[in-house]
This record gives C-alpha cells, structure tokens and sequence, in this order.
C-alpha cells in the first residue's frame, strides 16, 4: 500500500486561491459600484446642466415676452394688472406641453431715465431647483441713438472718424473709420456728384448701398428701414407751448435775429443781433446748396451772411426749469451748457452754431438740443478747431458749412486777425451727440480748378451714450424697445 503525507504547500495555494477569488469579488463589486455610482452622478449632473440650460433659455424667453409687450404698450409696467408683482406665466414646448414658468419683476423708469428693468426667473416645473435669473435694461428707441441720421445719401471721407451708429436713407460711399454700425436703406444706388461721381471721373456710376475704402466693411449694413425724420424729432409747435408756459420764449427781435450765449453757471446771456457780415461763396458744380436759401441776410445769390458783425445787450435768464426754449426769430448760439434744453424755431429762419458749444460735462446732466425746419449752418469766422456737443435737427433742410471763397471771389479780406482765405479752411471739427438731417450734412469741400478748399480737414463724430437712455427733452420715441445692457443674476 501506498501512503501519502499531507503536503503544506498544497494547502496553502489552496487558501491563497480562496482568498484571492473571495477579495477579487469584493474588489470587483467595489469598482461596479464605484463606476456605476459615478455614471449615475455624471448621468444626474448632466440632467441636471440640461435643466439649467433650460431654465436660462426660459429667462430669456421671459425678457423677449416683456420687451414684446412694451412694444405693444409701452407704458404699462404691471404685465396688464394692477398689482406689483412678480408676474407667472407658463412656459410651451413646441408641442404646446406646459414644461416650465417663468417669473418677473419689473422696475419702471424713475424720473431721471426711460430705462425698464426686468428681472426674470426661469425653471422646468421636473426640476424646479434648476432656476436661472437673468437682468436686461431696455429703453425705447430714439434717433438720438445715432451719432448720424441722413434722409439723402453720403460720403464719408477718408479724414473721417465716427464713433457710433449712422444711418442713411440714401447710398453710402464710406472711405473714413467707424467703430459701429453702418446702414443704408437702399440695396443700389446711383452715385452721384456729391460722391465724386461726375461725369469727369467716370460718369454716373450704379453702387451698393455702402461702398468705399473705410471700415471696416463688416459693419456694413444694407438695406434696412429707411427713418423717418420729419416724423420722429421734436414737434416744434410742442416745444413752442412749453416754452411758452414755463420755459424761455424769445419773439421776433426786429432785427437780424437772437444771440444766445450758454454760460457755465447756468444762466444764458441774450444779445440781440443788429448786424450780419457777409462773406462770398465759392460756385462748385459739386454741391447745390444756394438756391433755396432765402432771407433777408442775402445780399445776392453767391453771399453768406451768417457772421454777427454787432450786437447789443438784451437780458441774461435762468435755464428754464422745463427745459425749453422757442426763438421765434434766426438764432446763434454758442457757450458752455450747464443743464439740459431743447431750441426749436419756426419755419423759414435757421440755427447758427457761431462758436465751441460744449458740455460742463459729459455725464447726461448736460443736453443741448437745435431743431429747425430749415437748415443749420456754421459761418465763416469759427475756431480752428471747433466742438460741438449737441443734437442738431434739421427736419427737411441741411446742416453744414457754406463753401465760403477766399474773400471777395479769391483776393481775400482781412477780418478778426485773419485772412478770410485762411478762415474758410479749418483744422478740425469734433462733434459730440447726434446729427438729424433731411437733407446733406457738409462740412468739407474739396478744391476745383478755380476755388480753395474750404471747411474743417478733419472730422471727429463721438455718439453720446447718455442719450440711449434719456434722450433731449421732447424727443419721441418709436415703439419699439431696445435692450441696452444684460446681466444673469446669481442667486
């Protein structure tokens, strides 16, 4: 027989293979679990991101509801109640199932503003944890949102610089630099002279609603509405009945016209104009710019008479408190602006910038406001670079500086330390607010083969951000509502 003796190591690989299948399966359960809870985690987390995406898109559909519905009242600032608030309304798939609310709050402007906020607050009913808050601040729509708007076209050359949107309702040859939105309201167009389209360069010549050298060209925007200017500024008569009942109403001064100079401490110094110096204007085939001005500052067609000569002392006033001002006559205008004011006159006279019209500051306590129905000029005797820090409206006319000559045809006079040769050609102009023009804005003219170039080489336009949300007295607005600015409130 054969006997055998128990041998150790066979029993210890065996309990080795015992423990080993034993903690394999528990290490094997462990790591299931682990990854099965993480997949359930990151399963979780990323229903829960959708759900919160969600509800973001649902507070944004809340401020795009709101925004609709001031464009169909916009005074009502309690969603069509008569309580505080907030306000719920449900939230539609496409299929019509009810998967969600959003709620609001709306702050209405205060006296100083026309901006609306609203706060809305977005969630899905399976998740209500899941709520997204977003803010926007929304104002309605004014043309002084513009730093230009044309009723005809324009060229904006290459020594141009603007800051802020312009529009034109005609076609655009645009050579200068912008920073912002640049829209036409025609899709073609037929250039012109005014453009440098004679027939000497080429003829008359089919362009795109925004063509040139300038930029950059992915601002460019064409066609869009064309603005209507005549029925969206100021109504004169309006402005005219304020003045009248609390503000600062000038006649007619039996003379030339009213000289009003804005001083610093808010008080304007009022003279009465008893003579206008005429200068003569250079004919250029380019512009047609004389045969419909009229008045009794024309000697004959080819002068200008748009200087003040003299003057005398008439009254210094208070701004008025309901910041409106009606001169019933032709007014210059110049001085620093300490408050805020529109200046309408009635038909058939103008507005002369005669000298800097700045702001004390620029913050939006400061507006100045020029509207007319006919045109508003710059004359001939100005600073060699000058500013202008106001809203000027011409609401079927022009506003510009006339093509003034050397002096008498191309000798030249000398007045106030200068040759008027060299007045006629200035450095720079700076503008800072909005320009509102039916008709052609000029304020350069090229050389020909028999006149000087005349006006300012250089144009500097700066939008004034304060009037997107409170705009000049008096101005409309349209019905639509613009956001302005937009934030998520974390909560």
């Amino acid at each position: 027989m054969l006997f055998f003796k128990n041998n150790p190591l066979s029993k210890n690989r065996g309990n080795i293979l015992l423990f080993s299948i034993v903690f394999g399966v528990i290490s094997f359960s462990v790591i299931v679990t682990a990854v099965s809870s993480y997949a359930i985690f990151e399963n979780r987390a990323s229903i829960f991101k959708h759900n919160s995406e969600e509800s973001f898109h649902i507070a944004e559909a809340g401020v795009s509801y709101y925004r609709w519905h001031l464009a169909h009242d916009g005074q009502d600032f309690q969603d069509s109640t008569s309580s505080t608030g907030p306000y719920i309304h449900e939230y539609k798939d496409v299929d019509g199932n009810i998967i969600g609310h959003f709620s609001l709050n709306i702050v209405p402007p205060d006296s100083s503003s026309t901006a609306v906020i609203v706060e809305s607050t977005g969630w899905l009913d399976s998740q209500p944890g899941s709520q997204r808050t977003v803010q926007a601040r929304m104002t309605p729509m004014s043309l002084t949102d513009y730093a230009y708007v044309l009723g005809t076209g324009a060229w904006i050359k290459n020594d141009m610089t603007i800051h802020g949107k312009f529009h034109a309702n005609g076609g655009i040859r645009f050579d200068g630099t912008t920073d912002s939105l640049t829209s036409s309201a025609v899709e073609t167009y037929t250039c012109d002279c005014f453009q440098g389209c004679c027939p000497g360069s080429g003829g008359q010549q089919t362009k795109p609603g925004i063509w040139g050298a300038g930029g950059p060209t992915n601002f460019w925007d064409f066609a869009t509405p064309a603005k209507d200017i005549a029925g969206i500024t100021p109504k004169r008569t309006t402005i005219k009945t304020e003045a009248q009942n609390g503000g600062l109403y000038l006649p007619s001064s039996g003379t030339y016209g009213w000289w009003l100079k804005f001083k610093d401490d808010a008080t304007i110094e009022v003279r009465k104009v008893t003579w206008a110096r005429c200068f003569s204007l250079a004919w250029s085939p380019l512009y047609h710019t004389y045969d419909h001005y009229h008045g009794h500052y024309w000697w004959w067609w080819n002068m200008a008479c748009y200087d003040i000569g003299n003057s005398s002392a008439w009254a210094t006033y208070d701004m008025p408190d309901n910041n409106f001002i009606y001169v019933n006559d032709d007014v210059w205008v110049e001085g620093v602006v300490n408050g805020r004011f529109t200046l309408a006159v009635p038909n058939d006279v103008h507005i002369v910038v005669s000298g800097d019209l700045t702001y004390l500051a620029k913050d939006g306590n400061h507006v100045a406001a020029l509207v007319a129905e006919d045109d508003i000029f710059i004359p001939l005797a100005v600073p060699n670079q000058m500013e202008i820090d106001a809203v000027l409206v011409s609401q079927n006319g022009s506003i510009m500086r006339h093509y003034y000559s050397a002096g008498w045809w191309w000798w030249g006079w000398w007045w106030g330390g200068e040759w008027t040769g060299n007045l006629a050609n200035r450095d720079k102009i700076i503008t800072y607010g909005s320009i509102i023009s039916q008709d052609q804005w000029i304020w350069i003219y090229p050389p020909t083969w028999f006149h000087f170039q005349s006006g300012f080489q250089t144009t500097e336009s700066t939008y004034d951000t304060n009037l997107t949300t409170n705009p000049p007295p008096g101005f409309p607005f349209t019905a639509e509502y613009q956001i302005v600015d937009w934030e998520e409130i974390i909560k």
